[in-house]
């Protein structure tokens, strides 16, 4: 490549996402700038703050997201709805009279201006903000709601670019403080008995694991207020919605609890479907659209492992999350059909039927999988599953994320996802953007901890008695 025209990139991308780049060439990938932390500050990795009896719930964003939140929280038990916030007054008040109807008391109530938000985070009867806004809105808030003693918990994607990311770090590390993004699909049921296996050693050595958030969003552009989605994915490259595949790969590789992610290397396909969705909407094709149809990521740790990320939102693809793990032992896939394979001697006589004919080049039964799941249910799901299922969510996984919110801070426990899991999954977006933008170049990725990594040896959830 030009070497006038590489640094060209790099000074492009460095503008973009607010960060220097500090190396590039041939062989080195490029760095950004890893800001030192604030005086007095220390990392919260295993960080647990002290228990609350009841946790004072606000919420910022009625829409389709945060109206829902709102509903399930009435059924989370240890929480209590205190204040409720949206740009739009007419969310406010439905609220409001959805929670009186369901006989609780009305919260304290803002709304109307672009940041009533800000009366919220500032409400002393407030222990935790729950942040459901347009993604450009959730570190602004979430930052300005810890400067103000609250606890947050921010919708997917949590950050946008570096800046963001390292804000929330910084801030949470000064004001110690949880600052949780609510990536509800490490909850979901296959996703955790599956996480439950491996973390008893049913694959082997995990070597790699997959995922992406594939799902044509043809059918619903239109819901997201003022267009705000479209709008974002027309500016801007990279995978700009990370998260969902993220969450549950790093959790199986215990990323910063005994391993890191170092390096990614991404690349994308020319945009064709979203500028043709709007060409069909508004009868003229966009002048430039930013976000390729299908992004790639390629990740590599600092254990060897590695990790394939993908996103896809404007074309006819079936859903998938492209859940799959491979390890020296097993193999986990959940996606188009949920399926195991086993090497015979990973599984204990009794635990499953015919145990001795199992085949390690195919899926086991699904009778077998059924006493599988059964015998490695998740203590968690074993716990609320079926009132999961009850109170709804995307099947149940949403209920489950707000239940272990509230049960961990009730406990003084750490919380499932920490700051450091935020600043991981969302930095995909900024940084394989980078790459892309660089010829798919090798980009670092940075260590958020700042060298407390390794501090934890493995991820595994809190609880107040030993489930095992």
């Amino acid at each position: 490549m030009n070497f006038k025209k590489a640094f060209r990139l790099q000074a492009v991308a460095a503008i973009i996402f607010g960060c220097g780049l500090l190396t590039a060439g041939a062989t080195e990938p490029i760095r950004t700038e890893i800001p030192a932390r604030p005086a007095g500050a220390t990392d919260l990795v295993g960080f647990a703050a002290p228990a609350i009896d009841t946790v004072r719930v606000g919420f910022v964003g009625l829409g389709m997201r945060g109206s829902e939140a709102v509903r399930r929280f009435t059924h989370v038990p240890g929480s209590k709805i205190t204040a409720i916030c949206d740009i739009e007054q007419s969310r406010v008040d439905k609220s409001a009279a959805d929670l009186s109807k369901a006989g609780y008391p009305i919260p304290d109530t803002y709304g109307g201006k672009s940041d009533s938000w800000k009366g919220l985070c500032e409400d002393p009867d407030v222990d935790l903000v729950y942040i459901a806004t347009d993604w450009k809105n959730h570190a602004p808030i979430a930052i300005y709601a810890m400067e103000h003693g609250k606890h947050v918990a921010i919708e997917v994607p949590a950050a946008l670019n570096l800046d963001e990311i390292w804000a929330l770090i910084n801030t949470a590390e000064s004001r110690r403080l949880h600052c949780m993004m609510l990536e509800n699909c490490v909850y979901d049921f296959f996703e955790m008995n599956t996480l439950n296996m491996a973390q008893q050693g049913l694959f082997g050595e995990l070597m790699h694991v997959e995922g992406s958030y594939i799902h044509n969003l043809a059918d619903f552009w239109d819901a997201y207020w003022q267009n705000w989605r479209m709008d974002y994915n027309s500016k801007h490259r990279g995978d700009v919605y990370p998260t969902h595949g993220m969450g549950p790969a790093c959790q199986l590789l215990d990323i910063h609890r005994g391993d890191k992610m170092n390096i990614l290397v991404a690349m994308d396909t020319e945009a064709v479907g979203a500028p043709q969705w709007i060409e069909k909407k508004t009868g003229k094709a966009p002048e430039s659209f930013a976000n390729g149809d299908h992004t790639m990521t390629m990740i590599r740790t600092e254990k060897g492992k590695t990790i394939h990320i993908q996103h896809d939102v404007v074309n006819p693809r079936p859903y998938t999350r492209m859940y799959q793990l491979t390890g020296t032992k097993g193999f986990a896939n959940k996606y188009p059909s949920e399926g195991y394979a086993f090497e015979p001697e990973q599984l204990a006589p009794g635990t499953v039927p015919d145990h001795q004919n199992l085949n390690a080049h195919g899926y086991i039964s699904d009778e077998q999988r059924r006493a599988l799941t059964e015998h490695y249910l998740h203590p968690i799901i074993r716990e609320v599953g079926e009132v999961a299922k009850s109170v709804g969510g995307h099947g149940g996984m949403d209920y489950i994320m707000d239940y272990r919110l509230i049960y961990c801070l009730r406990n003084g426990l750490p919380l499932d996802m920490d700051v450091y899991d935020l600043a991981e999954w969302c930095a995909l977006a900024p940084l394989s953007a980078i790459s892309i933008e660089n010829g798919s170049a090798p980009v670092e990725v940075p260590d958020f901890t700042r060298g407390a990594w390794n501090k934890v040896k493995g991820y595994r959830h809190a609880f107040t008695i030993d489930t095992k």
